[in-house]
């Protein structure tokens, strides 16, 4: 009755376990957002007028989506301990309620490992696509292209500041998580520079990129926010879960950089997540990298065309 109360609410999909499985392995692995686990005296004790317990296990990594389940449970299981109770408000249903990976579900755990998809989407793209153009509008790129200087060098001389910029502002914001915050890190540091450098170089090709289609400043700044700043802000999962999107944004979201780096960056953070778990994440980033930066090089070629 308590499983049909819950199912028949509309906010749970709910599955059974498999014999031998472990629920914090799911939760680790991503196949679920929540573990409800029903104490094997339940219905003995609702019979006998106690209160009848029910752990449930979260994923606090996910802070958004941890808080939303925990509060649609909150009145599942109001209205599930007066319709299972037999004198109704001498018996109910407990929730005993423990978050994996985030204990306290604190906020500053959520935000802070994915704040560097937001630095790296400002500072490359958007500042590399601004520069780039501007350079494109004074005529400078005319005199750099007239040159024997090869294109992948002018590209080189053009990121390198701001390579270096964001590379210094990963650090700092990696040091404020771990000391200032004291946000664990539980993964592999290989891992996340891997993640950062596949995810730096392709926000810069972006930039450029953008610059070297609009090689104006005003537009290269829109189409800057259009496609770097806002899907990193909202279809990313920085702040809003992908799984309560409609459906054509959660596919749109396949093809979006900043989705797969925060998957990794809370991942390594939060959970200790290893290679096997962040091979897709790494794909992906890798796959989009090689198409940009491919789009970039031959977009950025030394005959200018008119």
């Amino acid at each position: 009755e308590l499983l049909r109360v819950t199912g028949g609410s509309g906010y749970f999909d709910l599955k059974p376990m498999v014999a031998g499985q472990d629920p914090q392995t799911l939760l680790f692995e991503e196949k679920a957002k929540g573990v409800l686990i029903i104490e094997p005296d339940f219905g003995k004790r609702l019979g006998q007028g106690l209160t009848a317990k029910v752990q449930v296990l979260l994923d606090g990594a996910d802070n958004s989506s941890a808080g939303t389940i925990l509060s649609y449970l909150g009145g599942i299981q109001q209205a599930a301990g007066l319709r299972l109770g037999p004198q109704a408000g001498k018996s109910s249903v407990a929730l005993n309620t423990r978050f994996l990976f985030n204990p306290e579900l604190n906020s500053q755990w959520f935000v802070v490992p994915g704040l560097v998809v937001m630095v790296m989407g400002i500072l490359s793209v958007i500042l590399t696509a601004l520069t780039v153009a501007r350079e494109w509008e004074m005529g400078s790129m005319e005199l750099l292209l007239s040159t024997p200087v090869r294109p992948l060098e002018i590209i080189v001389g053009k990121l390198l500041p701001y390579l270096t910029l964001v590379i210094l502002s990963v650090v700092m914001i990696y040091l404020i998580a771990r000391l200032q915050f004291g946000i664990p890190f539980r993964g592999s540091h290989l891992l996340y520079i891997a993640g950062v450098f596949l995810f730096l170089t392709l926000s810069l090709a972006q930039g450029l990129l953008i610059s070297v289609v609009t090689r104006q400043q005003v537009l290269a700044v829109q189409l800057g926010f259009i496609t770097g700043l806002l899907p990193t802000l909202l279809l990313s999962g920085f702040i809003f879960p992908i799984e309560s999107m409609p459906a054509f944004f959660q596919y749109l979201t396949f093809v979006l950089p900043p989705r797969w780096f925060v998957v990794i960056s809370r991942g390594l953070f939060l959970k200790g997540s290893p290679l096997s778990e962040l091979a897709l994440p790494l794909a992906m980033l890798l796959g989009l990298n090689l198409l940009i930066v491919g789009l970039a090089l031959k977009a950025f070629k030394k005959d200018l065309e008119p």
